[in-house]
């Protein structure tokens, strides 16, 4: 496991916006960042019950172009990380969640990119397609690398996937570094992301898994927000953000040719490798998972106690 606290990644970043700041993922960028010493101003649609130091809170609807830009114009910050999102796709209306994705999005990034602000902001795996499928389908080939084809057809997915072509088009005209980060499925210790079964699964009676066993802890997900504004990058990347095996702790290929039938032609996947590959992570950002799902309860970790 590599070393997880704070200072780990020299971002130098001293002032952020961290949309989504109540979330299941956005509070704990908030915590990692505050941790830090950086001056973090959270905005999601209410504000906390509790005080968290080193951070201030604002009551913003996103959707709203003009108070998201005048939030981020007031605020001048060097960094804006936007996750704010509905991540609960199948608890609304498909309209209401693209809309609601695209239309943050739009606005968050414009905003930053006119304030001259880095931008690292969570798409999802859910960008490709498989994770709301109708029918569970392969990708072309394992594992999953950032520059497989695209193609949802769910307004979650393709809210996400709108919402890359957005964080391309901010880095071209306003030329400020933007990072997509694709997450696998996140879970962390707070009770609201509860833990992935994996006792009782039997290859035999088992289906395809739109996420194909993969996941990722959150506090993974906050460190590499902080790899990605200390990486001395420009342009538009993505990034996947995943750990390194399976959550079933059976080998992935064996999984998914015993559920699927067979596997892509190209498969190169050693024994519980996540589908997801987090190499491009690992070499370019100097990011590497430092939790691991199964070793959860050796090590347990407090939740958020602030909202």
């Amino acid at each position: 496991m590599s070393h997880a606290g704070p200072g780990e990644f020299d971002h130098g970043v001293d002032c952020a916006v961290v949309t989504g700041a109540l979330g299941g993922v956005g509070a704990w960028i908030v915590d990692r960042l505050a941790d830090d010493g950086v001056e973090v101003v959270g905005v999601d649609l209410d504000r906390p019950d509790g005080d968290r130091p080193n951070a201030q809170f604002r009551a913003v609807d996103l959707t709203d172009m003009g108070e998201t830009w005048e939030t981020v114009h007031e605020v001048d910050p060097d960094a804006v990380v936007h996750a704010a999102a509905i991540s609960g796709p199948l608890d609304d209306p498909g309209t209401r969640v693209f809309e609601n994705n695209t239309t943050s999005t739009y606005n968050a990034l414009v905003a930053a990119g006119r304030a001259d602000a880095e931008v690292v902001w969570t798409s999802s795996q859910a960008a490709y397609g498989m994770l709301f499928a109708e029918e569970p389908w392969l990708p072309d080939s394992l594992p999953i690398e950032e520059d497989h084809e695209r193609r949802p057809e769910d307004p979650y997915g393709a809210s996400k996937y709108c919402g890359e072509v957005v964080a391309g088009t901010v880095a071209r005209r306003y030329d400020v570094p933007v990072t997509t980060i694709r997450p696998a499925s996140v879970y962390g210790p707070e009770a609201e992301r509860a833990r992935p079964q994996r006792e009782g699964f039997d290859l035999e009676e088992g289906e395809l898994s739109g996420n194909l066993w993969s996941y990722v802890d959150v506090r993974d997900v906050a460190r590499m927000v902080e790899a990605a504004l200390a990486a001395d990058e420009s342009g538009h990347e993505v990034y996947h953000c995943v750990a390194d095996e399976n959550y079933l702790g059976q080998p992935t290929a064996e999984i998914i040719e015993a559920v699927a039938g067979e596997l892509p032609a190209e498969c190169d996947l050693e024994g519980q490798q996540a589908a997801l590959s987090n190499a491009k992570a690992k070499a370019r950002l100097g990011w590497e998972p430092a939790y691991s799902w199964r070793a959860a309860d050796e090590s347990p970790s407090p939740g958020i106690d602030w909202r």
